[in-house]
């Protein structure tokens, strides 16, 4: 169990990666196009592309922000009832997000798969296959939906949840 363990947290951490990579490339092409405008050049799709850079970072950061406590749950109704309530709510939480989460994945992946079947392409200037950036939607669902039922399974068996809140001012908590 210990290397399903590293390899699911490993993969959280790599999709987490992937997303700031992404957020970087939003930079570096707006930059770009900065400066292919002063220049008099023309970047064709550089909107596209940051929007798809976008698109990415955010499905794929979905897995590493659910484990370090960054996506809104119900913490004040779930910290106002006794742990057997509590355990009960949080199977029925993760358990309702993983199979929407799921569910998503898998229309997704036929969107995906359809407009790679029709060959649709962008209507932009790049004219890029849009399979390419929707398949990013893909992966991320697919991330999100793995580990809200690693987390529903932890509570299952382990009683209690993987999420790990990342504070950067404690002086709020008691």
């Amino acid at each position: 169990m210990t290397a399903l363990r590293k390899t699911l947290d490993f993969l959280y951490l790599a999709s987490g990666v992937l997303a700031a990579l992404c957020l970087i490339s939003i930079l570096l092409l707006i930059v770009a196009q900065m400066v292919a405008r002063w220049t008099g050049e023309i970047f064709p799709g550089a909107p596209n592309y940051a929007g798809y850079a976008m698109a990415a970072a955010s499905f794929l950061a979905f897995a590493n922000a659910l484990n370090h406590g960054a996506h809104i749950r119900v913490s004040i109704l779930l910290n106002a009832v006794p742990k057997g309530p509590k355990r009960l709510l949080e199977i029925w939480c993760f358990g309702l997000g993983a199979a929407i989460a799921w569910y998503f994945t898998y229309y997704a992946y036929w969107f995906v798969y359809w407009s790679w079947k029709f060959n649709e392409v962008s209507q932009g200037q790049d004219a890029i296959a849009l399979w390419m950036p929707q398949s990013v939607m893909v992966i991320g669902g697919g991330m999100l939906a793995l580990a809200l039922t690693d987390n529903l399974f932890h509570v299952l068996f382990k009683r209690d949840h993987r999420i790990v809140r990342d504070t950067v001012d404690d002086t709020l908590e008691v």
